[in-house]
């Protein structure tokens, strides 16, 4: 819950404490950017990528089995890495 150097805590990004001060680097509260809080140099910013993909469908099976919405924004194929 804590969170890392420049990046927010993926905590406050589930439960809707973080509110982006860089949209211009595309990183909007969702899925998507707890990937790239987790991820990101590695999966995010260079557009598809097939692990960001997967981890995607594990999110969905997941939610589904939980009976949760999906929510808005689960991939970060266009967010600047925080690293």
């Amino acid at each position: 819950m804590t969170p890392q150097a420049d990046k927010p805590s993926s905590h406050d990004v589930i439960t809707g404490n973080w509110r982006p001060s860089d949209t211009s680097a595309g990183r909007v509260p969702g899925y998507g950017v707890i990937t790239n809080i987790i991820n990101g140099g590695i999966e995010c910013g260079r557009g598809y990528n097939d692990n960001v993909a997967n981890r995607i469908g594990f999110y969905k099976r997941y939610s589904d089995i939980l009976g949760v919405g999906y929510g808005n924004n689960l991939d970060c194929y266009n967010q600047r890495s925080f690293a």
